[in-house]
């Protein structure tokens, strides 16, 4: 898996990833239909190896800035009933290899949630370089999984008639991410 055939013009090297053009967001099916949010407050690194495999990518996600456009709501994840952001205040991803499987591309590695950490893959697609108007190289890439909530101890429910409940144990992540290199 070369960098031009994978990533043509990435080059080798750091890259910052930028929260003012990126989105760290979910979904999650809330009784008849799908509430979204997203993180706001997040940081990272992606280290380009010249052998892409060898490539890394580290993220971290302050808890507290979950925005489901409802403060009610997001009091309510942040509380101890669902996030313990008090007690677990970043969410962490870092990642262990990056393979393909046919024509699709996934980076896999450690996803940890409330001092939970479990193996997560995420199909990720490059979105291409270039320059920035300031004279930055910028790379994009979106990335996307599907998580058990309860997989990382996120057990918080409402029993509701029949065997329906309030909130999916699914949880559908989704990644746009503009890295700029150092």
């Amino acid at each position: 898996m070369s960098l031009e055939t994978v990533a043509p013009g990435l080059t080798p090297g750091t890259y910052n990833i930028d929260p003012a053009h990126s989105e760290v967001a979910f979904t999650i099916r809330h009784l008849m239909s799908k509430v979204r949010g997203t993180f706001t407050d997040f940081s990272g690194t992606v280290e380009i190896a010249e052998d892409l495999p060898k490539s890394s990518v580290n993220v971290e996600i302050k808890m507290a800035s979950v925005d489901t456009r409802n403060s009610d709501r997001d009091n309510h994840l942040r509380s101890a009933e669902i996030f313990d952001v008090e007690n677990h205040p970043v969410m962490t991803f870092r990642s262990t290899g990056l393979r393909t499987e046919g024509d699709v591309h996934y980076l896999d590695g450690e996803l940890t949630i409330k001092g939970v950490t479990r193996p997560v893959s995420l199909e990720t697609e490059f979105n291409g370089v270039g320059e920035d108007p300031w004279g930055g190289f910028r790379a994009g890439f979106s990335a996307r999984t599907t998580i058990n909530r309860k997989d990382w101890g996120v057990e918080f429910n409402i029993p509701l008639q029949g065997e329906k409940v309030l909130l999916s144990d699914k949880v559908d992540i989704q990644l746009e991410v503009q890295a700029v290199r150092a």
